[in-house]
């Protein structure tokens, strides 16, 4: 009897290594797949901030060159009697 413990322990310790390294690779590739999501997330957010910022600057623009297009527009004129 004794003889054989020693094989159902190696046994069962292969079984739980085996379970163990499965474990592993299932949380590393949950933890990849989120590293890749968060990096995913990070270039949209840039490429939508330098779109944002690109949009602010040409209708800054654009108002800028509106306001002085309606200065220019607009002349007094005397009142006529």
């Amino acid at each position: 009897m004794s003889k054989s413990s020693p094989s159902r322990m190696s046994a069962a310790r292969r079984n739980a290594e085996t379970v163990l390294s499965q474990s592993r690779k299932r949380q590393e590739g949950v933890k990849n797949e989120q590293k890749l999501a968060i990096e995913a997330m990070a270039e949209k957010t840039a490429r939508l901030r330098e779109l944002r910022l690109a949009k602010e600057a040409t209708d800054k623009e654009a108002e800028a060159a509106n306001a002085t297009a309606t200065k220019a527009r607009k002349v007094r004129r005397s009142k006529q009697t």
